[in-house]
């Protein structure tokens, strides 16, 4: 790399004028040249041994062996092999590398990045104390009215590692089949079929851990029997269930259920309950209508007018509890037994109890799943947080998006992770900054899909010393980030991309998003005309929960109106990696670039 590394950028002005600006990639950080001076005894090269010692001590790779060094030694006598013919280099002995070298290794995301790539959390603990990668909607293309519903959104979902797909099955027009669809809205059905079959071919694609089919059920008891047959035939030894008569009071591992699918849905014994709203004055009920999850609160949430829940409630019927069905639907039919073949299939059952809200999140007997919507947790968590934090320690909380958000976007996953939700549901397809908050959440873990929830979501408190995930909490601690330059724009993208009269302009924006005490932003300087900018910038976020906390990164290109995207990344930061680390950016869809990255260190104190 260095200063031998130029070329030149011409762009056009004012018609006639042209620019010149030169092109130079950047030289090792003075940190890393002191760090290589430091292990080589202010020597020019760097033995086996002594990159050795360096990863072990500097970048703290505890598990990092003398053979894996050499094995980096190899790729980087290949590169200079390879550079040999183009560019005169600094040869040293055959088995003693340079700065320079050591450098372009560090750049490399695929040796030097900021995750571990391998599965690493314990997954034999119940399914109850994971996080997991979970979809909402997942047929759908684009919008919640009117976009098409297709078997391809569900597989790019599982090539990215989602393991929670959910399907909403309706019967046909003709009433002998079933289809998916988003029902009470104008969107196109899918067959059955073709996505019960693609979630067969890819489930396990990406990660061997269980892919959990949730289904929102309206079907006929006919249709429900032929779903279960379909579902038997197309998955065979692949679907696991515990059997009509088990009732679990543990769920089993991700480990004990590799390479399986589970499905999870009301159990029909539930159907057709009334659909009146009971009064009680002695605590908050849950709405009872079939129709809805929103919780019947005296009061609104701050956020959220009475207008809008009621709105959420009725506006789009099917974005509800899987299962439930509303009393027009089936004309107050009587209860309809169905076929116990349906029954045995399901292995995590959605159920709601009776009573007032802390009735319903009783953890006693048979573990079970509640369904609710963002706004109902919202609420929910304002007089019951602690309850909540008891109920998906040992069952599972499953948080989708509001109804209003016709459009595809997210909330914040944060609302639910704090308070132990293992499936907090996305639009896959609604593209911004809470979807890549998620994203950034399952690249924990080897990104299989499964993270482990941090023990203080999972520890028995007293009542006296109840967790609240809203109170600042006292400072853990301290994460430094330093941010060296960035690279690879300049492949990826055309001169003038950015800006047609100049190289861009580039700035970091720096944000730990997690607790409310954690949660803390910064940038760096704007760096003019210069596709390889250098910052050299530090920065430290003290952190009451680091558990919990994702750091954002953000590149823009710096303009007179709205600042150019440049790439993105989210990083858990109880997942960092100590030392210098090559960090890749994603594009806005959560794609990642073929060579943009950031060189970054980070140290925890």
């Amino acid at each position: 790399m260095g200063n031998n590394m130029a070329t030149h950028n011409k762009y056009k002005s004012f018609m006639f004028f042209i620019r010149k600006f030169k092109v130079i990639e950047p030289d090792p950080p003075q940190d890393l040249e002191e760090a290589f001076s430091k292990f080589t005894g202010g020597g020019p090269h760097m033995s086996v041994e002594q990159l050795h010692r360096f990863m072990v001590e500097q970048q703290c790779e505890e598990h990092y062996t003398l053979s894996d060094s050499e094995k980096v030694f190899e790729r980087i006598l290949q590169e200079r092999k390879a550079c040999q013919e183009t560019v005169k280099i600094d040869h040293s002995t055959e088995h003693e590398i340079t700065l320079d070298e050591l450098f372009r290794f560090l750049l490399h995301n695929d040796f030097n990045g900021p995750l571990k790539t391998q599965v690493h959390h314990d997954m034999g603990a119940p399914l109850s104390h994971y996080f997991i990668y979970t979809g909402h909607n997942s047929y759908l293309k684009g919008n919640q009215l009117s976009s098409d519903c297709s078997e391809e959104p569900i597989i790019e979902a599982l090539k990215r590692g989602v393991r929670v797909i959910e399907l909403d099955l309706w019967p046909t027009c003709n009433k002998d089949d079933i289809k998916v669809d988003h029902g009470w809205t104008f969107t196109n059905p899918v067959s059955v079929v073709k996505c019960l079959e693609c979630i067969k071919e890819y489930a396990f694609v990406a990660s061997p851990y269980p892919v959990i089919i949730t289904i929102e059920d309206h079907l006929t008891t006919d249709l429900r029997a032929k779903f279960a047959e379909m579902v038997t035939q197309i998955f065979g030894e692949v679907l696991y269930y515990p059997g009509e008569e088990c009732c679990l009071t543990e769920f089993p591992s991700p480990e004990s259920l590799k390479n399986r699918v589970i499905i999870s849905t009301k159990p029909p014994r539930e159907r057709f309950q009334s659909n009146q709203i009971k009064d009680n004055s002695n605590c908050p009920m849950l709405n009872e209508s079939e129709s809805s999850e929103e919780e019947s609160f005296g009061n609104a949430s701050p956020n959220s007018s009475r207008n809008e829940v009621e709105t959420e409630d009725t506006q789009n019927d099917s974005d509800r509890d899987e299962g439930s069905i509303s009393a027009s639907e089936y004309d107050h039919k009587p209860f309809l037994e169905c076929s116990p073949d349906y029954k045995r299939i399901i292995t995590i059952h959605n159920t709601k109890l009776k009573g007032c809200l802390k009735d319903k999140l009783r953890t006693e007997g048979e573990v079970r799943r509640l369904s609710w919507s963002e706004n109902t947790l919202e609420k929910a968590s304002e007089s019951h947080g602690a309850d909540i934090l008891r109920f998906t320690q040992k069952n599972i909380l499953r948080v989708y998006p509001s109804a209003m958000r016709v459009k595809s976007t997210n909330f914040k996953p944060h609302i639910g992770w704090m308070y132990g939700a293992q499936m907090v549901a996305f639009n896959m397809q609604g593209h911004g900054k809470s979807l890549w908050l998620m994203q950034g959440m399952f690249r924990a873990n080897g990104g299989c899909g499964y993270v482990k929830k941090p023990q203080i979501l999972m520890q028995k408190h007293q009542c006296d010393n109840e967790y609240d995930p809203t109170r600042i909490e006292s400072m853990k601690k301290t994460l430094k980030v330093k941010v060296y330059m960035g690279h690879g724009w300049s492949s990826d993208f055309s001169p003038t991309h950015f800006d047609k009269c100049s190289p861009p302009d580039f700035f970091t924006k720096i944000r730990i998003i997690g607790m409310p005490g954690d949660v803390a932003k910064n940038k760096t300087k704007v760096i003019m005309d210069n596709w390889f900018p250098v910052w050299n910038e530090e920065f430290e976020f003290c952190l009451s929960v680091p558990e919990l906390a994702m750091l954002m990164i953000q590149v823009k290109d710096k303009d007179q109106g709205k600042d150019d995207f440049a790439g993105q990344t989210c990083l858990p930061v109880s997942e960092l990696k100590h030392g210098f680390r090559s960090v890749p950016l994603y594009d806005k869809k959560g794609e990642k670039f073929k060579s943009v990255k950031l060189l970054m260190r980070f140290q925890f104190e």
